[in-house]
Formats: C-alpha cells, sequence, structure tokens
C-alpha cells in the first residue's frame, strides 16, 4: 500500500491511520488545516483519499450469480497458479491478519476451495503452550514455512504480537516493540531465501464488524466463532487501531508490503485477493501430458461377493 511521506521519511497523517480516513472518505472532506499553502506531500495525500472515497461510493456489492461466475474462473486460474508452483517449485507465504470478523477465514476458504490440499496448505496455530511461550518467539511459526512447491496459507501469523497480543496484555510493550523492530529482519532472510511472501490485511467497518459478530450469536453455524476473547476485544476498537498503525509504521516494507483489502462486501474481497494473489505470483502453464483414461481391465473370475454391508442411511 502506498503511502505519502514527510521529509524524514515517516508516513504522511500518520497518527490518523485508516479509521480516520474513512471517517473522510465518508464526508469527502478534509481537515482544515493551518494557513497557507499546502505542501506536495498533503496534496497527494488529499488525492489520494479523494480517490478512495470515490471507489467506495461507486461500489456495487456483486450477486450470487455473478460471484459464483467469476469465482469459477479465477478457481481454474489457481490451479494453473498451483501447477506452476510444483512444477517450478516456488516457495509461497500468505499471511492473513485483520480484525475479527474482517473476512479472513471466508477468503482463505475461497482460495483454497478447488486446489490441492498437499499443495495449498493452511496454518492456524492454537495459543502457545507453555513451552513455546519459553522459545523464541518466531519459533514455532518457522517449521510451517512452505518448503519448494508449496503455498503455505498463514490464518493469522507472527503479527499476533503486534496485535492480540499487545492490546490483550499476552505480552509487554517492550516485547511488542522489540517485535516490530526484528520483524522485518525475519521477512527479509524469508524473501532473500526465496519465498515470496505476500501480506494481507483484511479492513473493516465498525459497524460491519458489528452486524458480523452479532450474526454469529444465534447462528449454530457460527458459534463456535464468537469466543470470550472476540468479545473482550470488541470494545477495543481503538487499541486495535493505534497497534495496526504502529505495524504498518515498522512491516511495511518495500520487500514485504502490506496489502491492504476493504473487505465490508465479502464477496468482492475475497475475488480480490485471488485475483492479487495471481498477479503476486508469476507464472504460466506447467507442461501437462494430454489426459486419456485407460481401459479397464476384465474380470476374469471376479465375482461381487454377496456380504452385509453396512451402508449409510439415506436420509436425503
Amino acid at each position: 500500500m502506498k503511502k505519502a511521506k514527510d521529509d524524514k521519511g515517516a508516513p504522511a497523517d500518520q497518527g490518523a491511520g485508516i479509521d480516520d480516513t474513512k471517517k473522510r472518505d465518508k464526508t469527502k472532506k478534509g481537515k482544515k488545516g493551518k494557513k497557507g499553502k499546502r505542501t506536495p506531500d498533503q496534496v497527494s495525500a488529499a488525492v489520494a483519499v479523494a480517490d478512495a472515497g470515490a471507489a467506495v461510493a461507486e461500489h456495487t456489492p456483486l450477486k450470487g450469480k455473478a460471484y459464483d461466475k467469476e469465482l469459477a474462473k479465477l478457481h481454474v486460474k489457481l490451479v494453473k497458479l498451483q501447477e506452476w508452483v510444483k512444477f517450478k517449485g516456488l516457495k509461497v507465504c500468505i499471511v492473513f491478519e485483520g480484525r475479527d470478523g474482517a473476512g479472513k477465514g471466508g477468503a482463505i476458504k475461497a482460495i483454497t476451495e478447488r486446489v490441492s490440499p498437499r499443495v495449498f496448505r493452511t496454518v492456524a496455530l492454537p495459543a502457545p503452550t507453555e513451552r513455546q511461550k519459553s522459545q523464541m518467539y518466531m519459533q514455532r511459526y518457522v517449521p510451517h514455512f512452505p518448503a519448494a512447491g508449496e503455498v503455505v496459507i498463514f490464518d493469522r501469523s507472527w503479527y499476533n504480537r503486534a496485535g492480540v497480543e499487545r492490546v490483550m496484555g499476552f505480552c509487554t510493550e517492550a516485547e511488542s516493540r522489540k517485535f516490530l523492530g526484528g520483524v522485518p529482519l525475519v521477512e527479509k532472510a524469508m524473501v532473500d531465501s526465496g519465498i515470496i511472501l505476500i501480506k494481507f490485511w483484511l479492513e473493516v467497518s465498525e459497524e460491519e464488524q458489528t452486524d458480523r459478530l452479532k450474526s454469529r450469536i444465534d447462528d449454530g453455524r457460527k458459534i463456535w466463532k464468537l469466543t470470550s476473547m472476540d468479545l473482550k476485544s470488541y470494545g477495543r476498537w481503538y487499541d486495535y487501531s493505534r497497534a495496526r498503525d504502529e505495524m504498518f509504521v515498522a512491516t511495511d516494507t518495500d520487500f514485504a508490503p502490506w496489502h491492504v483489502v476493504r473487505s465490508d462486501d465479502k464477496r468482492s474481497a475475497r475475488l480480490n485477493i485471488i485475483a492479487h494473489i495471481l498477479d503476486q505470483v508469476p507464472h504460466h502453464g506447467a507442461p501437462r501430458e494430454k489426459v486419456k483414461l485407460p481401459k479397464r481391465g476384465k474380470p476374469g473370475n471376479y465375482k461381487e461377493p454377496d456380504y452385509p454391508y453396512r451402508y449409510v442411511r439415506e436420509k436425503y
């Protein structure tokens, strides 16, 4: 994500963050500064905000049939990517981060629905054990990094230390800041080793997050998604905003940038994410022999046995 910068190289309007940008998007008015001319950086930032606001205003949510049609096309392209990853021995690591209810799980499901689980592997680690807490912080993540011919998707990642651990008090401020200072070095080492690292941040609005969390309360299919930690985190929206903003400043690097996805419209977000992955991983059609089913062998003296199979009850 491109950010306007001041003369010292720090992101312009750093304190505002994405939340305040959204508020300016809605009102389509910028804050009035002191008397005098705007600097080029301020003008660039204002244009970027205006463009983002226009994009949101013009967006029309996709209907089911249109979404299914586009998703099917992208699934074909993902399989093509998969075959190229295997053929060339590529190593791809995709990180998904965002607030509770931002749509990370649904996006990952859309990606992995039609590809091989032997190539596309999802990693969703539970809370660390006491032993893991005594280890170097990154230690439990490293074994899951991709080998040749693999695409590893992290459903939340080492960035827990910059977000939930920091906000909810599972680590100290010193530990979090030490992580933010060190993680770019780890990610540089990953990229230098040949890993294609793609980091997604799914940005959901306050209103949409509330609607999604409320929908989980009485939905038997979704109750597992609403944990006690989600409820505690819900009231700390701006604590998470500040943590997110600092994370971007420290870890949005040229070699491992953050790619921000507006996720209020789940369908569009999923399609945009898949399309972006296809753009980020250069690929071509892998060599493939023409497939033709061979003839089946003759039964010879084989006869179907008269065996009392325990068939599943057919309710449907």
